[in-house]
């Protein structure tokens, strides 16, 4: 089984493209902290490339950017290559199934409803009537 959970911060803007045939592809990385410290009290991270494909590669692409937090839920592959020196190398890519954004919206954040003014009158309760009429109470 070839699974990978993932939660990090978007180290770049996620970048949309198209393939000949039409297919959306986004491509963005994620930096994930590691749960210790160094030696030195510092905390570390490991960077991930990560692709999405299709109607998640435009999500993505329309409602994140750089720093937000996401969660990620995918494969790995390793894909060979040869650079310009005509070394062979390997890279490894998160093929992205699944996404699900952590960072809030700008306008549903608690920044905004704790800088929000404060009404210093007390709410007024609304008034209940009293009903008479118990005619039609099957019980």
């Amino acid at each position: 089984m070839n699974k990978v959970f993932l939660i990090g911060n978007l180290t770049r803007d996620p970048e949309l493209r198209e393939t000949p045939s039409g297919v959306a592809m986004c491509r963005f990385g994620i930096a994930v902290q590691r749960p210790y410290s160094s030696s030195e009290g510092e905390r570390q991270a490991d960077f991930f490339d990560c692709t999405a494909w299709r109607g998640l590669a435009e999500t993505i692409a329309r409602y994140t950017k750089k720093g937000n937090k996401v969660a990620v839920t995918g494969s790995i592959q390793i894909r060979n290559y040869e650079d310009n020196q005509g070394v062979k190398r390997n890279a490894v890519d998160i093929i992205v199934q699944d996404c699900e954004f952590l960072t809030p919206k700008a306008s549903d954040s608690f920044d905004d409803v704790a800088d929000a003014p404060r009404s210093s009158a007390p709410k007024k309760k609304p008034t209940l009537q009293a009903m008479d009429d118990d005619s039609d109470i099957p019980f």
